[in-house]
């Protein structure tokens, strides 16, 4: 796979075992495969990817993940440099691109600590929160907080309830509809009897005819209410088991998400402590240095005194010496 390649990849099989692989994106329009990059030359010794963003090649294509170790764009190695320097290198292909990766096989269980389930928890807080509540209470909102799964959650409990009352208000109104079927089925009977005893044909004809009109009412409902039940329990359904496992789902995938993103917090943290640690280093090497360099002038300048005093004493000495010899 990396025969092409104009080096040798050396595999550190200490750590994390390592999957090679090797994908082509096509860039957008703005010359980009939606990638964001972390790590490189001085202080690190591999590049990464820190972020897939959204609707972008990588995203769609699916192979490249956060986490994955990137080795080589083109064929070319990117060992030994800065991630500006391989971001250039991206830029300047034109159409396609082709990046070497190693995917790391890691347990994500291994991973998950206090500070993990901590940021966690602050991610769910704060998700629930308003922009304004959480800048008053210095919360980081720096989270997929308009997340359009989130949003049709929001959709989906709203239709639920409108749902749950329709089915309320069409039980109701069928209960009733079957009750006045009934009255109808009652008074066909009634009118049924009275017919059967009327004396007079015409108005004994009369009364049957109310009656089987009422029956015929009472089985046209019948029949409506033996239509429409199935819709009611298609509803119920809905209502009671769909709608239910879709919350548990997004609930899942809310879970999820948080996790990954009390990751992704936890990789900014120790990128800024790594950059801290970097700064401070080179302003206290800056520092140190001249200081080191004016002690040392000032060792060698109080050296040069007392080297020049020994000196003087000592040629005092030899010439008192030789005033006493020369005296006597």
């Amino acid at each position: 796979m990396f025969a092409d390649l104009e080096y040798d990849i050396e595999e550190d099989k200490l750590g994390i075992p390592t999957v090679p692989g090797t994908v082509t994106l096509k860039k957008d329009s703005q010359n980009l495969i939606g990638i964001s990059i972390g790590g490189g030359a001085q202080y690190c010794p591999c590049l990464y990817i820190v972020q897939v963003f959204d609707n972008t090649p990588a995203a769609l294509d699916g192979t490249l993940a956060a986490g994955d170790e990137i080795t080589g764009v083109n064929g070319k190695s990117v060992k030994g440099k800065t991630k500006v320097e391989v971001a250039k290198m991206i830029q300047v292909v034109k159409g396609e691109v082709t990046i070497h990766y190693n995917k790391l096989q890691a347990d994500p269980k291994q991973g998950k600590t206090l500070d993990i389930v901590l940021k966690k928890v602050k991610h769910r807080l704060v998700e629930n929160m308003s922009s304004g509540t959480a800048d008053a209470l210095g919360l980081s909102r720096a989270i997929l907080c308009n997340d359009g799964l989130v949003k049709r959650l929001e959709e989906l409990e709203r239709t639920a309830e409108l749902y749950k009352g329709m089915t309320e208000h069409t039980k109701n109104l069928l209960r009733a509809f079957f009750e006045l079927s009934q009255t109808h089925r009652a008074f066909g009977d009634v009118f049924s009897v009275i017919g059967v005893r009327e004396p007079q044909p015409a108005a004994s004809e009369a009364f049957v005819k109310f009656a089987d009109a009422h029956r015929s009412i009472e089985k046209f409902g019948i029949h409506l209410l033996k239509t429409i039940k199935p819709m009611l329990t298609d509803l119920n359904t809905y209502l009671n088991k769909a709608i239910p496992d879709t919350r548990l789902t997004i609930k899942k995938y809310l879970d999820v998400k948080f996790e990954y993103l009390s990751y992704c917090l936890k990789v900014k943290e120790m990128d800024d402590e790594e950059y801290s640690c970097i700064v401070s280093t080179e302003i206290l090497i800056s520092t140190e240095i001249p200081d080191l360099f004016i002690d040392i002038l000032r060792y060698l300048i109080v050296f040069k005194e007392l080297h020049l005093r020994l000196g003087h004493t000592g040629r005092c000495k030899t010439y008192a010496k030789r005033t006493q010899r020369t005296s006597k």
